[in-house]
């Protein structure tokens, strides 16, 4: 280990802390100001010439300002002669801009795979990107790790498992990480039939699935507005779920989240640390914090020691 280096930026320390604590070693000493004009300064203050660095940076609220910050960074670890430099990234921002949805539309997911490569990135590792295949917009290897094994187990824990529970995936992109966690928590499966009509706009439309008499729990890879969530527990209530949870990676809960969770029937959320919680959101108490980090220092061990990443999950 005495050629790994871990770094962090001002978007998530407390996770980096955390990773560094676990993969028993110091966190490395750096520095992330602003010039009088809002430029971002950086300063490494130690050596990592020939070292292999992780930078461990979620690109989240505030988005262009993180990733600012992860591309001087990696910029700064480049010309400082790193072996090796791994981009970190828990919350991907941009993920949702994928694919073309209307005419001359730019693939924003694409672009800042090309300016982390461009920076320095040498691999990326990824905590449940959006979609799959965003992995193959980088030029450099990617290890997408998930969290839902590491959810579904503290939900086994906390709540139990069997047939009286109900995985619900909230729309048909996200089937097959219901159906991840369901096999977990040995349950059956529903689908929510949810159409959208614009940026933050989507209404639930059908049910697909049996959730009478069930305790629901809706799987999700990031809750932003609420919207969908809060929308899909009016619908599981109406269609005779007894309770209605939540379980999803990314808390980002922008605008309206937390008085739309605080108003709806959910009675709990669970959520990783993929990205910090403002403190309305520490305040809401229907919001409980699963980490990630045991599975990321893990990851990190592994790709410094040349192991295999995707056992992690078997």
């Amino acid at each position: 280990m005495s050629k790994l280096k871990i770094f962090t930026g001002n978007s998530n320390p407390a996770l980096a802390r955390q990773v560094a604590e676990i993969a028993g070693i110091k966190l490395g000493s750096s520095s992330v100001s602003h010039f009088a004009d809002g430029e971002i300064q950086v300063e490494i203050h130690e050596s990592v010439r020939g070292q292999n660095v992780f930078l461990i940076q979620s690109t989240c609220p505030p988005v262009n300002q993180n990733y600012m910050e992860t591309f001087i960074l990696l910029d700064a670890f480049r010309r400082a002669s790193a072996a090796h430099i791994t981009a970190v990234i828990p919350y991907y921002g941009y993920a949702r801009q994928d694919r073309k949805v209307a005419p001359r539309a730019p693939i924003s997911a694409k672009c800042m795979a090309d300016l982390l490569t461009t920076a320095g990135a040498d691999r990326v590792v990824a905590v449940d990107l959006h979609a799959a295949q965003i992995q193959g917009f980088f030029n450099v290897p990617v290890d997408h790790l998930f969290a839902i094994p590491t959810l579904a187990r503290t939900w086994r824990e906390k709540y139990g498992f069997g047939s009286d529970f109900v995985a619900v995936s909230p729309d048909a992109g996200g089937v097959e990480r219901c159906r991840a966690f369901a096999k977990r928590i040995e349950s059956s499966i529903a689908i929510i039939d949810k159409r959208r009509s614009g940026p933050n706009e989507a209404k639930a439309l059908h049910l697909i699935g049996d959730v009478k008499d069930k305790t629901a729990v809706i799987i999700d890879d990031m809750i932003d507005t609420a919207g969908t969530l809060t929308q899909a527990v009016d619908s599981l209530i109406k269609n005779g779920a007894k309770r209605v949870f939540a379980v999803a990676t990314h808390p980002v809960l922008s605008g309206p989240a937390i008085s739309r969770l605080k108003e709806s029937s959910i009675e709990r959320v669970l959520v990783t640390d993929t990205v910090p919680l403002s403190e309305l959101g520490q305040a809401c108490g229907k919001i409980e914090i699963v980490s990630v980090a045991p599975v990321l220092a893990e990851a990190i061990k592994r790709i410094h020691g040349n192991d295999s990443v995707s056992s992690l999950f078997d």
